[in-house]
């Protein structure tokens, strides 16, 4: 059974881009970089004055999510580029069995 695993952020509109491509050039390698990361999605939802990522990543196991975030792998893994960009910081991540896939 593989794992989902969910970050939300929160950007003003006028950085988005940047923080668009901060993700790609920054998170994206450091992600792909462990083993057991099956599929990576960020996702991006502009409203008038913020706009929304969100992260959703599939692992093979809670060992491999370790490996990316640590001893304690529900809690946020943050960059400190993310400083320059993020209105706040959400503490937590959100993860989810996933029982079905196709």
């Amino acid at each position: 059974m593989s794992i989902m695993r969910t970050w939300h952020g929160e950007v003003p509109f006028e950085k988005a881009g940047d923080y668009e491509q901060f993700m790609i050039e920054r998170a994206a390698p450091d992600y792909s970089s462990v083993s057991g990361l099956i599929n990576l999605y960020f996702q991006r939802r502009d409203e008038v004055k913020t706009s929304h990522f969100l992260l959703v990543t599939i692992w093979d196991s809670m060992e491999s999510i370790k490996k990316f975030a640590g001893k304690e792998p529900e809690v946020a893994k943050y960059y400190p580029e993310d400083d320059d960009f993020l209105l706040n910081k959400e503490k937590h991540t959100t993860m989810y069995d996933v029982f079905y896939s196709k």
